[in-house]
């Protein structure tokens, strides 16, 4: 376990500290007052010298507590805080859990430290750990309305082998949904449902310690995209896109067209020449998919995130966007640059497909970028691309099925030059009299 500063360790509920006290072993920890604890923890752990509160509290006598019947005892062996149904207020001296007398404190730490490999292996999908390890879990943040979270291991969506996340862990971290996060994690423990993260080793990959709270998403800036996505395709289809209705990082992108025109075919073309590029980070989401679409988008290069045929409903959609989104977003606003392929948005809520578009932003030069192109009807409102497909071009085989007309990237120039913009004027005068 990491070694935690005092100022650290008095910044973190009671119901951290008992946490932190129960795993390093420390006898009668609940009852100590919470700068005792404090000071038995970091003595402990070796970080300061000389005699600790926790010898200091064993020399005391101990007062007898009057006997509780064992349908009382029963219900209390609970861990303030760490109960997904009702955790416990976050107070610095929050009340300690009845227990009674033949389960007493100071057999907490050996019994939960004998049966930590045994629970664990009993959990679905764990591995027991070897004596003396501890079993480390990794997945993605999902955040509830209360301040806790869990962290989903499964990329298709909650499952029994999730970890509870506390909302006072949430708040040291400043974690939010679409994180990704590892650390040891403990059995649950009576009347618990999921087992808990005892701590956050690394936030997407960097150590915990090393990561600094990001400005929130919407609260940085948008710029227009300025620098294309450069396909470098021999694909007709792709060469169109590319020169005809260019899209940069940042960009919000629709392709649209009547039913058959080819919207699903041109978005898997495109994720093919996505799929690999250096410094692109590309997440596909299949929201409402024909079954056999599905199929054909898991032989392809990009495995989806998320694959729902259009027999799910519509908030189920919504939902597995937004982890998409959340997820692009945490890339995003630590610098890296996010692309969201999602197919489609016509099964979303109108409300959730604006929001889920309107997520893609450019931050600026040498800042984070998140790319969303989606496949709809028609246009959502707000795109900076719109590569409207032509059912008519499609079906008669005639590529690219481009419907110029209808298509076009706003503020062109910057991403292909005046040169290129003017061509692209050039090219939809000619489909004009055509």
């Amino acid at each position: 376990m990491a070694v935690l500063s005092r100022s650290a360790l008095e910044a973190s509920p009671l119901a951290d500290l008992h946490t932190i006290a129960s795993e390093l072993g420390i006898d009668g920890f609940r009852r100590l007052r919470k700068a005792d604890l404090v000071d038995a923890i970091l003595t402990r752990q070796g970080g300061e010298d000389g005699d600790g509160p926790a010898e200091e509290a064993e020399a005391r006598p101990r007062r007898r507590r009057p006997a509780r019947s064992r349908s009382r005892s029963a219900d209390a062996d609970t861990d303030e805080g760490e109960a997904e149904a009702e955790p416990a207020p976050e107070e610095d001296e929050a009340p300690p859990a009845r227990r009674s007398r033949r389960t007493s404190d100071r057999d907490d730490a050996p019994r939960a430290r004998r049966s930590r490999g045994r629970r664990a292996a009993e959990e679905e999908g764990a591995e027991p750990a070897a004596e003396g390890e501890e079993r480390v879990a990794e997945g993605v943040v999902d955040l509830q309305g209360n301040g806790s979270g869990f962290l989903r291991v499964d990329p298709s969506g909650p499952s029994d082998g999730d970890v509870y996340l506390s909302a006072a862990q949430v708040r040291r971290c400043e974690l939010v949904s679409g994180d990704r996060v590892a650390g040891p994690v403990r059995p649950p423990r009576r009347s618990e449902r999921y087992p808990s993260l005892v701590r956050v080793d690394t936030i997407n990959g960097t150590p915990a310690d090393q990561v600094s709270g990001p400005t929130p998403f919407d609260d940085l800036p948008a710029v227009w995209p300025s620098e294309r996505i450069a396909l470098d395709a021999e694909d007709p289809t792709l060469k169109a896109i590319e020169w005809l209705t260019p899209i940069g990082r940042g960009s919000r992108v629709t392709i649209v067209g009547a039913p058959r025109a080819g919207k699903t075919d041109a978005l898997r073309r495109l994720s093919a020449g996505l799929a690999g590029q250096e410094g692109l980070e590309v997440t596909v989401v299949l929201a409402g998919v024909r079954p056999e679409e599905i199929t054909d988008w898991r032989s392809g290069p990009v495995e989806p995130a998320t694959a729902l045929s259009f027999g799910a409903g519509a908030d189920a959609q919504a939902q597995a966007v937004e982890r998409a989104i959340d997820a692009a977003k945490r890339t995003a606003v630590r610098g890296g640059h996010a692309v969201v392929l999602v197919d489609g948005l016509d099964g979303l809520h109108p409300p959730a497909a604006r929001k889920a578009l309107a997520a893609a932003r450019c931050m600026g030069p040498e800042q984070g970028s998140l790319t969303v192109i989606a496949t709809a009807s028609q246009p959502i409102g707000g795109e900076t691309t719109v590569i409207a497909l032509s059912a008519e071009l499609t079906q008669t085989g005639r590529f690219p099925a481009l419907d110029l007309v209808s298509s076009g990237t706003l503020r062109p120039e910057l991403l292909v030059g005046d040169g290129g913009a003017e061509e692209i004027v050039r090219a939809r005068a000619k489909a004009l009299e055509d």
